[in-house]
């Protein structure tokens, strides 16, 4: 009987709403609140299914198969929790696609994805200064505190602006309480490097190549605000190894999914390709607006 009224009302909304007009995604998403709502993105949920592995692609000018990586952060950006392969995801991608003008499909692509690329990026504020023209200034030392022993990785010592490593206090005091797991392992959030001057890194990268990537032309460890956190590592790589299978195994540790969903709370934005490199934006709450709808983009990194 409950099955049958549920039906009759879910019935009625239909004609009531898309009798008054199109069936847009947010309409839709209201009707069917479960992560395999409605039929209208069955197509989009099985293509999102096959291109999460198989896509080739090239969103931070690297040549990737799938978007998997990607995928926890994609889901944040459109709002939603439900898997990359569902039909609740396909609706709210749609969404998100029609609100920044995009053919609302569901379905992921090149676009799709170079787009949520740009949006990220631009919610970074060392971007925004890097796009205007010039690399931002090194952090004075008056603005630097020494992190404890024990808040570095394997002991290291570092040192971080003093408002950002507040904010990182803060962060990781909250993720160890909400999220047992993170608790238990002592090294989880710990800083692997902070503060890193631009002499540093010249020597650091001498030969044109950092970590067995390009060398940035600007890094964003000479503002002091830039952090890169031990999220965990797949069996046999460094924790800032930028290796495929590594960054993989990073973005599905319980680590990393707490910081994608709650970093900004704390002020915090994530380097998108980099699981493990986080940067201090400041006010957590135009942080938080900002997220995901912003627009622009640099090679720095």
């Amino acid at each position: 009987m409950e099955t049958f009224f549920a039906t009759l009302v879910s019935a009625s909304l239909i004609v009531t709403w898309f009798g008054a007009g199109e069936a847009t995604p947010d309409r839709i998403a209201l009707l069917y609140p479960s992560c395999d709502y409605g039929p209208r993105y069955e197509a989009s949920a099985a293509s999102n299914a096959t291109t999460l592995e198989t896509a080739e692609l090239k969103p931070f000018g690297r040549p990737e198969t799938g978007w998997r990586i990607y995928a926890a952060q994609v889901g944040r950006t459109i709002g939603t929790a439900c898997p990359p392969d569902t039909q609740r995801f396909a609706g709210q991608l749609a969404k998100w696609q029609s609100h920044n003008r995009m053919r609302p499909t569901g379905a992921m692509d090149g676009a799709t994805l170079v787009a949520m690329k740009q949006a990220w990026q631009g919610a970074r504020p060392f971007i925004a200064a890097f796009a205007e023209g010039s690399c931002p200034a090194p952090a004075a030392d008056r603005d630097l505190s020494d992190a404890k022993p024990l808040e570095g990785w394997q002991g290291k010592q570092t040192e971080l602006d003093q408002d950002a490593l507040k904010a990182l206090r803060r962060m990781i005091a909250a993720a160890r309480t909400e999220d047992r797991r993170i608790a238990r392992d002592k090294q989880m959030l710990t800083i692997v490097s902070a503060y890193r001057s631009p002499e540093y890194d010249a020597e650091r990268c001498a030969g044109g190549k950092c970590n067995g990537i390009a060398k940035a032309r600007c890094s964003a460890h000479r503002t002091g605000t830039a952090i890169d956190l031990y999220v965990g590592a797949a069996p046999g790589f460094s924790p800032v190894s930028s290796d495929d299978k590594n960054r993989l195994y990073q973005t599905k540790t319980p680590t990393y999914r707490w910081l994608v969903a709650n970093a900004a709370r704390f002020g915090f934005v994530n380097y998108v390709f980099e699981p493990w490199h986080w940067e201090w934006a400041g006010n957590p709450t135009k942080l938080a607006a900002k997220t995901g709808n912003g627009a622009g983009q640099g090679r720095a990194r």
